[in-house]
């Protein structure tokens, strides 16, 4: 986020983001589109892409009033298994159709797919209301808090994964077991790595692009067939946006060149895990920041840490994560495997921890320019939902505003893993959804609706783990007890 937003100037004039009030460009430019086909997609409680294509009438008569929508995608897992323990939907409901609406300053061509024009969709219920459960609707909740206190939430993600010479038929012929790595070796930041699959990356930074996923910066990671890429800052919405079809178009790019990417948070116990930081800062809302806008993390001043610059709002919001970090948890740390990752000595933090520019903590302060200043919660990993864990982190900052909440502990000076003082995160996906489960403020932050659905989502999710036998099992006493 420190840089200046750049150009995107690949992109074709009516592939730039229209507000609200170009609606009516938007839909003209559908009815002269020599295409007949639109693709629509939403997002389940996993973060997973589902669409469908519709045809151009179609799409046009569902502007007002949605289209229908199998509710299943909330009440089924990420290998669309029912649920069995879910209210919203279930056998019991006899799965109804959900209304989507679309939004249309989500306009965008896929490249990749002849340029077909491509919108996400939020869901509403009977009453036209924003449907509780439903991710895109919950993070615009929180959005409308945050304006309803004259903030602006500027957010840019990052995500790594790793990259394999599969394809999703033979990763399945190998048993799921021993995928082969694009690359050898553990080679961070390694121009030989990128010119080895130089068309793969030139396909990635180049489309999306042109997909208006602004790619910052792209890198190898430490370990074989790493990557890392920042996405360009934005406004919470679009930013959240951009980092949900980020891992679907990483997907279907690399399959044209057989390559197989992996967002899993942590595939071999013996490599480091992979992340979904979070960049974060609050502006004034009254004006854009072309206008004069004010990055409110900023103080000339400084406060705790006077070098950092840090404001007492920008204080207050760190003091609020700290503060909820163990009771959102699993809305960062969401599946069985989050928790693998979250371990000491591999780069991701395991205690409530802070620190200026301290890339052990789970709450880096990024001191710069009144621009540039933001904090960068680096508890997420890359299997997140971006909806869901930009909401409860942006929910947990403004907590600790509204409250104004103070910090109670000084930054960690150097390794957070050896701090005796901060409280350990919960270990397993089973103890933060008890935490999450029991939290009162979260509750009270998103929503009892929200929060009820995604604990029983997860206490599915826990006890599928638990009735698996794993390989881990099986090496450990099939010969031996």
């Amino acid at each position: 986020m420190a840089k200046k937003q750049a150009k995107v100037n690949s992109l074709r004039p009516t592939q730039k983001r229209e507000t609200n009030g170009d609606d009516e460009k938007i839909i003209q430019l559908i009815k002269n589109s020599p295409h007949e086909k639109i693709k629509v997609a939403v997002t389940d409680i996993d973060g997973v892409l589902r669409g469908k294509y519709l045809r151009k009438e179609k799409f046009l008569s569902a502007l007002s009033t949605g289209f229908g929508f199998c509710n299943v995608v909330f009440g089924w897992d990420s290998a669309d298994v029912c649920y069995d323990n879910g209210h919203y939907t279930g056998w019991h409901s006899g799965y109804p159709d959900a209304t989507a609406m679309i939004d249309l300053a989500t306009y965008r061509e896929v490249p990749w797919d002849n340029s077909v024009p491509f919108f996400l969709a939020d869901f509403v219920d009977a009453d036209k209301n924003p449907l509780e459960v439903c991710p895109r609707q919950l993070l615009k909740q929180v959005l409308a808090k945050a304006t309803s206190m004259n903030f602006k939430p500027m957010v840019g993600m990052e995500y790594e994964w790793f990259n394999f010479k599969e394809t999703s038929e033979s990763w399945a012929a190998k048993g799921y077991h021993s995928p082969t790595p694009l690359t050898p070796g553990m080679f961070g930041y390694s121009i030989i790595r990128t010119a080895a699959n130089q068309p793969f990356f030139a396909a990635l930074m180049d489309e999306m692009n042109a997909f208006r996923i602004p790619v910052e910066g792209l890198h190898t990671e430490t370990g074989p067939g790493v990557f890392e890429a920042a996405i360009l800052y934005s406004e919470a919405l679009e930013a959240a946006d951009r980092a949900v079809l980020f891992k679907t178009a990483t997907k279907e790019i690399g399959r044209r060149f057989g390559i197989l990417p992996s967002f899993m948070a942590k595939w071999n116990a013996k490599l480091p895990g992979c992340s979904g930081h979070l960049h974060q800062s609050l502006w004034s809302s009254d004006t854009t920041k072309d206008d004069g806008a004010k990055n409110l993390f900023y103080s000339e001043k400084g406060g705790k840490v006077p070098s950092a610059h840090m404001s007492p709002i920008f204080e207050s919001y760190l003091a609020g994560q700290l503060a909820l970090l163990p009771e959102i948890l699993p809305l960062l740390a969401p599946t069985v495997n989050s928790y693998k990752r979250l371990v000491d000595g591999f780069w991701a933090p395991t205690k409530t921890t802070w620190g200026v520019d301290n890339r052990t903590v789970a709450c880096r302060v990024i001191p710069g320019s009144s621009k540039s200043t933001r904090l960068e919660t680096r508890v997420p990993g890359s299997d997140v939902n971006p909806y869901l864990s930009m909401a409860a982190c942006l929910a947990a900052g403004l907590y600790g505003i509204e409250k104004r909440l103070k910090l109670t502990t000084n930054p960690i000076v150097g390794s957070a893993y050896h701090d005796e003082t901060s409280e350990r995160l919960p270990r397993s996906l089973q103890d933060a959804t008890a935490r999450l489960s029991q939290s009162k403020v979260v509750h009270e932050i998103l929503g009892s609706t929200f929060v009820d659905h995604f604990v029983k989502t997860r206490e599915w999710e826990w006890r599928q783990f638990q009735d698996s036998v794993t390989q881990w099992e099986l090496e450990r006493y099939f010969e031996i007890i």
